[in-house]
């Protein structure tokens, strides 16, 4: 019997690895696909008075937009991931079985705000 429960603690690892392990493959392709849409931003700084105060205009606009974005399974797999290598690996698996599924691909996308409050619990 109790081989049979080492062997479950090393499966229930191997399944919080491979959840951290794709939460830094999303992040690593998150951030590449973030710099290939990135502009350059030092044209502006160039321009004078007239550059700065576009930038300032422009800071408002940018700050409204992040409030508004949906979040993504990308995100919330990596706020779950993190919350998993700290020890919380049940605690995660609770709250997915709360929203009804077994996997967090298996969540509707607009539960994604409710899961990380109550993730942010942990």
């Amino acid at each position: 019997m109790g081989k049979v429960k080492l062997l479950l603690d090393v499966i229930g690892d191997l399944r919080s690895l491979a959840d951290s392990l794709q939460a830094v493959a999303d992040a690593v392709a998150d951030n590449g696909a973030a710099e290939a849409g990135r502009t350059d931003t030092k044209e502006p700084e160039k321009a004078g008075k007239a550059g700065k105060a576009a930038k300032k205009e422009e800071k408002p606009v940018a700050k409204q937009e992040p409030e508004k974005k949906p979040l993504t399974l990308e995100e919330v797999r990596a706020v779950l991931a993190e919350k998993s290598r700290a020890g919380h690996t049940e605690e995660v698996r609770e709250l997915l079985n709360k929203h009804g599924a077994d996997k967090l691909s298996e969540i509707d996308p607009a539960e994604y705000a409710a899961l990380l409050a109550e993730a942010e619990v942990l």
